[in-house]
């Protein structure tokens, strides 16, 4: 009986370090992958000269628009061609549900709209996923995977072409010489509020931008699509802007929180707080 539980306890410790080995190779091999498609979402924009934000580069923005990006502190910056971003948070896929904590990598490329978002949430003790969401060449894709190793997800679809792209508007406000590039453009509809409208190859969306009184962006506001039950429906998708730092002489909001303003009733589903940025840093990886 003895020698019965020490082999069972030898096999589970066997079994346990295999577990542990394969998880970690997953893991690499998740981080590998990811950091060529960031390799490739880099090289797919090209390279630009250098120029700087001037005065010609505001001209014909409502003024609104002028406001914020001059109170960001982007005049005399150098134009921003792709940015590195990390940040940590929490996030929950239904109300009621547990929130998870997760760390971020962002990258994105603003020559061209393009992002990808590498993450790891703690789904439970012991049990992470690896997320990575993309938006390359006008096209989204949204990857999930058990421990690195079990898929979970792998969204696409113009449905997760138009939220990625969504998304992208909604996150300029992290670098926001993005808001004077050609595929963009504004129109105030008040003193407080702008529609910004994005295009990329076949998909445009569109969502409102509301400032406060220092003329900073409070608020991002859209029609966007949300899983439903095996399908898909426009819902109100609201991303508030909180708690302005400066990161590299740029101001640019600390802390933000997403919410699904449903008809039933809204729940705050994502939460993340940044921890540095770097704009056009030499090292890409």
């Amino acid at each position: 009986m003895i020698q019965a539980i020490i082999y069972l306890g030898v096999a589970l410790g066997v079994i346990m370090v295999l577990t542990i080995v394969a998880v970690s190779v997953a893991d690499r091999r998740f981080d590998h992958r990811v950091k060529g498609e960031v390799l490739d979402l880099l090289a797919d924009q090209g390279r630009k000269e250098r120029s700087e934000v001037n005065e010609a580069d505001l001209q014909g923005k409502p003024a609104i628009i002028r406001t914020w990006l001059v109170r960001a502190g982007i005049s005399g910056k150098q134009h921003t061609h792709w940015v590195r971003l990390e940040h940590a948070g929490a996030m929950r896929t239904e109300p009621g549900k547990a929130w998870m904590p997760f760390t971020a990598n962002y990258y994105y490329t603003v020559d061209k709209p393009g992002f990808i978002w590498k993450a790891r949430v703690q789904a439970a003790p012991l049990i992470h996923l690896s997320g990575r969401d993309m938006l390359y060449r006008g096209h989204g894709n949204m990857q999930i995977k058990l421990l690195s190793i079990v898929s979970v997800a792998d969204a696409r679809g113009k449905e997760i072409d138009q939220g990625s792209l969504l998304r992208y508007l909604a996150e300029i406000v992290w670098f926001p010489t993005a808001a004077l590039s050609d595929y963009i453009s504004w129109e105030e509809i008040d003193g407080n509020q702008a529609r910004a409208t994005i295009v990329t190859g076949d998909t445009s969306v569109s969502g409102i931008y509301t400032f406060g009184q220092d003329g900073m962006p409070i608020r991002f506001e859209a029609l966007r699509y949300m899983s439903k039950g095996g399908g898909y429906s426009l819902e109100k998708w609201v991303a508030e802007m909180q708690e302005y730092q400066e990161f590299n002489g740029i101001l640019v909001p600390s802390r933000v929180r997403v919410i699904w303003d449903l008809p039933a009733g809204g729940y705050e589903w994502f939460r993340a707080s940044v921890n540095s940025i770097e704009y056009d840093s030499g090292d890409q990886n």
